[in-house]
């Protein structure tokens, strides 16, 4: 039995990792499991707040009990979708020992950019950058998005490798369309991934220009990427 912990910010390449891992017989999907809680505590106005509040767990220790629980039978890995800026300060983290860790970047000038069309006022920790640099510490694995879409077989097989985990063809593909599994935010923010059958290709493009008033938290954010992409795995 492997669980294993895919921590990311917001509007990076998550939901179609989950769709890629989900596309295996072996393996059971956990989206987001923080994020009712989260809200419950913080209140933040994100769409779909007290639906997301309601279906719960909206207790983080009911939740990371969620994470640990155990398996249905047949299934060999759990694969839980996570946000590193659900891990509040006093969020409990001696679960995450137990776990396969894995951090997962994006250039979060990107991240802001599309971030921004859903949410327009966003600070650092709205897309989880510092507690990515806290998270890296228990993280077997830093995997950058924008690599990773230039070989998404490659970059699958040698993550599943270093999990030991058997790397199967299943995950390169996926039907389109909503899953069970998915949460009820995915009407405000998962309409691309469910256009998708497959990994695309790496954005070729500049990110979008920012507003003026997000420049410096965007300077900041780049430069703990930086950091952390240093230690990045390639394939």
């Amino acid at each position: 039995m492997t669980r294993i912990a895919m921590w990311s910010g917001p509007r990076n390449l998550s939901t179609a990792m989950m769709r890629s891992w989900e596309n295996r017989s072996d393996t059971a999907v956990m989206d987001e499991p923080l994020y009712a809680a989260y809200l419950a505590t913080t209140r933040l106005d994100h769409p779909g707040l007290d639906e997301i509040i309601e279906a719960g767990p909206a207790a983080f220790d009911d939740a990371i009990t969620a994470c640990l629980a155990p398996l249905a039978a047949g299934i060999a890995v759990s694969y839980q979708k996570h946000m590193a800026h659900h891990l509040l300060p006093d969020t409990d983290r001696s679960w995450i020992g137990g776990l396969r860790n894995v951090l997962l970047l994006r250039d979060p000038q990107r991240v802001f950019a599309s971030y921004t069309k859903v949410r327009e006022s966003v600070t650092l920790n709205d897309i989880g950058v510092p507690q990515q640099l806290e998270l890296a510490e228990h993280c077997e694995l830093i995997v950058d998005s924008d690599d990773f879409l230039t070989d998404p077989a490659g970059y699958q097989r040698e993550i599943c490798r270093r999990l030991d985990v058997p790397f199967d063809p299943a995950m390169l593909t996926w039907p389109s369309g909503r899953r069970g599994s998915d949460g009820v935010w995915a009407r405000h923010w998962y309409s691309t991934v469910e256009a998708s059958t497959s990994f695309g290709p790496p954005p070729t493009d500049p990110p979008a220009a920012l507003p003026p008033h997000l420049a410096p938290i965007a300077d900041e954010a780049v430069a703990i990427y930086q950091e952390l992409r240093a230690n990045r795995l390639t394939v």
